[in-house]
């Protein structure tokens, strides 16, 4: 697979406007908490609450900017809301930058490549 075709079938994978979207969600450290803490496996409000230094009502807020996202949902039974991590929710980000790093990884090794083979001046 070339280069040229990687990136046409990773346009045709990933909406950008969901891209942003995931990224924003994931650009607030205690959004990343949540998440972080989801991937172990569902988990109440009050549970994702008590290691933030946050009131539950911010809390929520940043539930509903996940949830925005397609990155957590949520079900409330009587007064207890649960929240889980929505499957292959963090493809698409990866994706993305799976694709960005492959070429400048490239790029650095040829810089080390370069580097070795360079003559040593010495002082």
């Amino acid at each position: 697979m070339t280069v040229a075709s990687s990136g046409l079938i990773l346009k045709e994978m990933l909406n950008h406007s969901d891209l942003d979207t995931a990224f924003r969600a994931l650009s607030d450290a205690s959004r990343r908490a949540i998440v972080e803490r989801l991937v172990r496996g569902p988990a109440t409000v009050g549970t994702l609450a008590e290691p933030l230094a946050m009131s539950l009502p911010a809390v929520l807020q940043h539930l509903a900017v996940l949830e925005a996202a397609g990155i957590v949902t949520s079900h409330k039974v009587g007064r207890v809301r649960t929240c889980t991590l929505v499957p292959d929710a963090l493809v698409g980000p990866t994706a993305w930058l799976q694709h960005q790093r492959t070429p400048a990884e490239r790029r650095l090794d040829r810089l080390g490549e370069h580097l070795v083979d360079a003559p040593q001046e010495q002082p």
